[in-house]
């Protein structure tokens, strides 16, 4: 029986600012999580690609507000930092 791979605890490392800033991150770092483990079955951020994190900003935030896709792309930029990855996303 494998444990469910805990996202507050990748994050905390990157994580700063506010306490709701990072509430915040957390939330939609798991929303992130659960879409792509939905779509292509990669349940921890080690397994994803970018192209993972560029379909999520592409069809699942493609009816949202701009600013709702600026604090997306903050998040993942806060996972890529995390996975030591170059990967570039723009708001």
């Amino acid at each position: 029986m494998s444990k469910p791979f805990d996202m507050e605890l990748f994050l905390a490392g990157v994580l700063t600012g506010a306490h709701a800033t990072q509430q915040r991150h957390l939330r939609q770092a798991k929303i992130i999580q659960a879409e792509i483990a939905a779509r292509w079955q990669r349940q921890t951020p080690w397994a994803w690609q970018r192209k993972h994190l560029a379909w999520f900003l592409e069809h699942h935030l493609s009816h949202r507000s701009k600013a709702t896709r600026y604090y997306y792309v903050l998040t993942i930029r806060l996972l890529a930092r995390r996975l030591k990855t170059s990967w570039g996303f723009n708001p």
